[in-house]
């Protein structure tokens, strides 16, 4: 399913629970796995083609951490408003399933699990999905929920009986 709305016009009332999203696709490059990992993750199986070889992995790997940074690109092109976003208090469960190589084509699918508006503050509400990161052969590489807040395009009395309440 795709949005009706664009993520440049998108606001809370966009965010419709039990829908699946699914979008993007971005290419992993052996130097940026090496460059992420040389500044943040500095383990060989990261870092060092020869080494990663002999590791467990039997090659180059991306650090989870690169992959939940592509997965965030992803997210922000696609997923995320442009317009209402108000920020996320954090992610829970995220979960590495498989390694992400060089040359590896990720997606994104975000299963929209629930929205809740606020009741103390009726321009906003929060949306919590969970996300699936997935490669080339459609396996699911990377997992997590997560929620955010998100401003209202509504804020009338009559509009704040949607949904659950914050």
């Amino acid at each position: 399913m795709t949005f009706t709305t664009p993520v440049e016009d998108r606001y809370f009332e966009d965010y419709i629970p039990g829908t699946v999203h699914e979008f993007g696709s971005i290419t992993v490059e052996e130097a940026e796995i090496i460059s992420f990992a040389q500044r943040f993750d500095p383990q060989p199986f990261h870092t060092d083609p020869v080494a990663a070889r002999k590791s467990v992995f039997g090659g180059l790997i991306a650090s989870g951490w690169h992959t939940a940074s592509l997965t965030m690109r992803l997210l922000v092109d696609h997923y995320i408003s442009h317009v209402a976003s108000l920020g996320s208090p954090g992610l829970d469960e995220l979960r590495w399933l498989k390694p992400v190589r060089p040359g590896d084509t990720l997606s994104v699918r975000v299963t929209l699990l629930e929205t809740q508006r606020s009741s103390s503050k009726p321009d906003q509400g929060f949306i919590r999905g969970l996300t699936e990161v997935l490669n080339q052969h459609g396996e699911v590489v990377m997992t997590m929920k997560s929620g955010g807040f998100v401003r209202c395009r509504e804020t009338d009395a009559s509009t704040a009986m949607i949904g659950n309440h914050v």
